[in-house]
């Protein structure tokens, strides 16, 4: 005995009252009662498995009948009694607890017998006897009548609200699983868990292996696919074997809302690839371009409207900075702007000057750029991220509406690789046939209404509830200067540091106020599309300090071009002539005179002595020594200083040296 439990031979040698002195009934009487599942009023077992020798189960004694529990009362053992003096069928058990945590099949069984026990008990309640009823009810509901009667002995005693978990079945398979060693589950799990998704039978396999080679047993794998289902979260499979991605797509998308916002309060840009083979006419060699066009459009976050759009060969910064041209001349300018770090949306020319700007070096030097200089507040959305963008939802619109138009028909590609209709590439569009299909799809795209989006409300158009908006938002207008700056692009460049002439796009752009600016850093303002207008030239703070017209290179013999050459050289010369003549500048005469008189210099020192060393060949080099009063042959002296007197002291110190 150990304490508040006891085995079925510790109760048969008690022989309390209530319960037989045999083991074999004792054991009986816990599988009639269930005792092994039985669970406390907090849900805790109240059978255990039996440590040592022989197995088994230890039982609480709150299990046993009240006439055994008061017997081992008189007999000095302590014991609690039940709540309500129930049997181990009680609520009190915790038996709805463990009901509340079974299968739907389970329970459903469990209703099935409280049906059939309810017939019977009708049938005695009318005076049949209680043989007959279980006789009837087994007919009528094809059930053995052993079967009902085990079932009233299950439902004997305990109260009709808790006969469901008394009568549940209890199906523990073929008993208690084989355990497999912790190194061996370890492994099994580390080859399971990897990206390359091996089936877990083939896992289970190399296991067996290597378990063999150990001399351990492995239990069958759908065993061990029990124990990885109890044991393993989903969201560590998911990680392990599909990655980040799937992991952060097993959560909910965020829902944002767009109610506390107005027209042209936030808009959205991105590129979309059409599925569409488009003819872009010839190269230069005769052969047809055909490639895919790029539709780079801008779309109202609070409407889902598509703004501004326009069609290119790719997704460059100059189409985008045209489509942000055609937005300010045709609604205004927005308060802030959500978009990637692409390269044509995060390039200097759009976001330069940006606090936060994840693509190329951020330099403090940098040229601001124009949504910058306009104060539109930039958002970045994260890459490949679909969800953080609602345009996208609107090219999924426009992929299958516009694509798929008949006018496309044979130059539709599909909008994968692995959706190629059978046509496939059969036709190229002509560009002006496309861009008229498509312009007017993405105006009926706007128009179209009953839209479900959360302003629209299922009953209104994306143009509705833009115009709705936007007839009460407060949204700034272009001005002439600022659809300039739309219009024309930036950049950082250095002038030479010679003449000052800026050199862009493999042209030279000068004009007579840059030599001022010869070596220092400016920023030009220019016309991509048009190399040949004049540069609109700037500080480094964004001031304009003067235009630049093309220098263009003239022919080798032109001599009109050279004569206007000479003309503006004389201008030149005459120019910087009278801009020193208006300074008034003293001559070097006139500057002497004004100097304070100098001191006569002190006479440099000559050597006294001169000492011959010899280098290569029979050359000797006189150099200064002072006189050594040691040594022996005469000393020369500090005036004398001819070749031949040089050459014989060279001669002696050798020879003294030796």
């Amino acid at each position: 005995m150990s304490g508040d439990w006891f085995t079925a031979a510790e109760l048969a040698e008690l022989k309390l009252s209530g319960l037989s002195g045999a083991k074999r009934k004792i054991n009986a009487l816990a599988d009639e009662g269930n005792w092994a599942v039985a669970c406390g009023p907090n849900g805790e077992p109240l059978a255990r498995r039996r440590v040592g020798r022989g197995g088994g189960y230890e039982y609480h004694v709150s299990l046993l009948p009240a006439a055994a529990r008061a017997d081992l009362a008189r007999r000095g053992h302590e014991v609690e009694p039940a709540a309500d003096g129930g049997q181990p069928g009680d609520a009190d058990s915790g038996l709805w607890h463990w009901f509340a945590q079974q299968s739907d099949a389970v329970k459903g069984e469990a209703k099935r017998r409280v049906a059939i026990l309810d017939r019977v008990d009708a049938f005695v309640d009318a005076g049949m006897s209680a043989s007959t009823a279980v006789l009837a009810v087994a007919e009528a509901e094809a059930v053995a009548s052993s079967t009902i009667w085990n079932w009233r002995k299950l439902a004997h005693g305990v109260t009709a609200a808790d006969r469901l978990p008394a009568l549940a079945p209890r199906r523990q398979g073929g008993g208690r699983e084989l355990e497999i060693d912790a190194e061996l589950w370890r492994e099994l799990l580390s080859d399971y868990l990897r990206l390359s998704q091996p089936r877990w039978s083939e896992c289970c396999r190399r296991i067996e292996t290597i378990a063999k080679a150990r001399g351990l047993a492995v239990p069958h794998w759908r065993t061990l696919w029990r124990k990885f289902e109890r044991e393993v979260p989903a969201p560590v499979v998911i990680l392990r074997r599909k990655g980040d991605e799937a992991l952060r797509r097993a959560m909910p998308a965020q829902t944002r809302s767009v109610a506390d916002l107005h027209a042209m309060e936030l808009v959205n840009i991105d590129g979309h690839t059409c599925d569409v083979f488009v003819n872009w006419g010839n190269d230069p060699k005769g052969n047809p371009i055909i490639a895919r066009p790029t539709l780079i459009a801008i779309q109202d976050v609070y409407s889902r409207k598509f703004l501004a759009w326009r069609i290119a060969r790719s997704e460059d910064m100059v189409t985008a900075r045209m489509v942000f041209a055609d937005l300010f001349r045709s609604w205004g300018i927005p308060k802030g702007l959500l978009a990637d770090n692409g390269r044509a949306f995060a390039s200097k020319w759009l976001t330069g000057g940006a606090a936060t700007r994840f693509r190329f070096k951020v330099r403090e030097e940098d040229p601001v750029g124009l949504l910058t200089a306009l104060g539109i507040n930039i958002h970045w959305a994260k890459p490949y991220r679909g969800q953080s963008k609602p345009i996208e939802r609107g090219f999924r619109d426009l992929a299958s509406a516009i694509a798929k138009h008949p006018a496309f028909e044979g130059a539709y590609t599909g909008n994968n690789p692995l959706a190629k209709p059978d046509n496939y590439a059969s036709r190229a569009v002509d560009l002006d046939a496309f861009l008229a299909v498509w312009n007017a799809g993405m105006e009926a795209h706007n128009n179209q209404a009953n839209r479900r989006s959360e302003m629209a409300r299922g009953a209104l158009s994306f143009d509705q509830v833009f115009a709705a908006s936007y007839a009460i938002a407060p949204i700034g207008k272009a001005t002439d200067e600022q659809l300039r700056m739309a219009l024309l692009a930036s950049d950082q460049l250095t002038a030479d540091r010679r003449t000052g002439a800026i050199r862009l796009g493999g042209n030279s752009y000068w004009s007579d106020e840059l030599i001022e600016l010869a070596g220092q850093g400016v920023v030009v303002r220019f016309d991509p599309e048009n190399l040949t207008l004049p540069l609109h030239v700037h500080d480094k703070q964004g001031r304009f300090l003067c235009m630049a017209p093309l220098h263009e290179a003239t022919g080798f013999l032109d001599m009109a071009a050279a004569k206007e050459r000479q003309r503006k050289e004389r201008r030149w010369k005459k120019a910087a002539k009278e801009a020193a003549h208006a300074l008034d500048l003293l001559s070097a005469a006139e500057l002497v005179q004004r100097l304070p008189d100098h001191d006569t210099p002190e006479p440099t020192p000559r050597p006294r002595v001169v000492r011959a060393i010899q280098t290569r060949g029979n050359a000797a080099v006189a150099i200064t020594e002072t006189p050594d009063p040691s040594a022996s042959g005469p000393q020369p002296r500090a005036q004398d200083t001819s070749i031949d007197r040089i050459a014989r002291i060279a001669a002696t110190h050798l020879r003294a040296v030796d």
